[in-house]
């Protein structure tokens, strides 16, 4: 049977003046939930003597400043929340620099939403309810595992729960079960081609034919040597906790960018220095405005990753903008199996240890991969990423 090429294709299609007018619409929808019910909002729209109203384009929404990391760590735990805690259905977490990490809460249509992206995501890829999707993203308070979970049985797919660890059962379990699609981050697929290969097990022996990758950078020789070792496709997706978790972004079996699901979101690209808002095709850190989120509304939140636009259609037919793949951070962030570490975290701890300096060295490893990352601290990391 022929793979679904679009989950959604009222949407996925949408003509630009269509889907920038729907943006509209949704902003200020959003904007009016997040003045009347979240202080700190309200807080910036009288510091700048304005209101929701006053903001009729989305060029105005500039007016506003940038929403940081910090500030919703400040929100700690339901301070950000723009609902009552009894219309939550979910709660989860993304890492904190320092201190308290960023609470997420979504309501009953907030999963839904969400479910759709990773649908959209799926499809895109050419994953149908044919497949076995093994998904070895953690699942906890961490989005990622529970995001495709939910969306892997929305296109009618059997989805394996693995979760992470217990390589060597990974391996089993694909073979066992056949997985044809497995989901998580790039270099513990790695891991899991290197064990599959101490076992003696040839990738061709296995089901596999695709592979969802993200939640840490990775470059295309990283791509290649997944495929070559797994025997499988390999797509880039992206998605951050901030906005819900999975399905922000994903790529299409053209692989040329990823498609930002731009009636949820809008995104806008700035230098990560000034702040400027930056022409499509130039380089900066990505921002994103929430358009349709009900629970915890973002406006303009500054993600700290490195990226540039791309608003011609795809040749897939889709018409969302597309996004290039995120190589670089902004901050000092550090991501090992999808799992966020800043070196501050680590900075806070020396410092309640007697005896100690100021002084250390971070050190990351894998032994299985081949490469190595070294970051020296004199006593603040800078921000230098290891790429494969």
């Amino acid at each position: 049977m022929a793979a679904k090429t679009f989950w959604n294709p009222e949407i996925e299609c949408m003509p630009r003046v269509e889907i920038q007018q729907l943006q509209l619409e949704r902003l200020q929808a959003t904007m009016n939930r997040a003045y009347h019910n979240v202080a700190f909002y309200r807080r910036r729209f009288e510091e700048l003597d304005i209101t929701p109203e006053d903001i009729q384009t989305i060029a105005d929404l500039r007016r506003l400043p940038l929403t940081e990391k910090e500030d919703l760590h400040r929100g700690y735990p339901y301070g950000m929340f723009a609902v009552p805690l009894r219309e939550v259905v979910r709660i989860h977490m993304s890492s904190g620099t320092t201190g308290h990490p960023s609470v997420v809460g979504l309501t009953a249509n907030d999963l839904r939403h969400q479910t759709d992206l990773v649908a959209r995501n799926l499809t895109a890829a050419g994953i149908t309810k044919e497949d076995v999707v093994q998904v070895f993203f953690g699942y906890g308070l961490f989005t990622a595992g529970f995001g495709y979970h939910y969306g892997t049985e929305a296109i009618g797919s059997s989805v394996i729960p693995v979760s992470h660890g217990d390589t060597q059962r990974q391996v089993e379990v694909m073979r066992d079960f056949r997985t044809t699609v497995i989901i998580g981050t790039p270099y513990y697929a790695l891991r899991i081609a290197q064990t599959a290969e101490d076992m003696g097990i040839d990738s061709h022996e296995l089901s596999l034919r695709i592979g969802l990758f993200g939640g840490e950078p990775w470059d295309e020789s990283v791509r290649q040597e997944i495929e070559d070792r797994l025997s499988i496709k390999a797509f880039d997706v992206y998605g951050l906790a901030e906005l819900g978790g999975p399905g922000v972004s994903f790529e299409c079996e053209q692989r040329d960018g990823l498609h930002i699901a731009e009636d949820q979101f809008l995104v806008e690209v700035i230098d990560p220095d000034s702040g400027q808002v930056l022409e499509p095709g130039q380089s900066g850190e990505l921002v994103f405005t929430t358009v349709n989120k009900e629970a915890f509304p973002l406006l303009r939140y500054r993600s700290g990753d490195l990226s540039s636009l791309n608003t011609e259609p795809c040749p897939c037919g889709r018409t969302h903008a597309r996004m290039s793949r995120v190589s670089q951070y902004t901050d000092g962030r550090i991501v090992v199996r999808g799992i966020n570490i800043f070196p501050g975290q680590v900075e806070g701890v020396l410092t309640e240890i007697d005896g100690l300096g100021k002084e250390y060295q971070l050190i990351l490893a894998r032994r299985w991969s081949g490469w190595k990352c070294m970051l020296n601290s004199l006593p603040i990391p800078p921000p230098i990423r290891c790429a494969g």
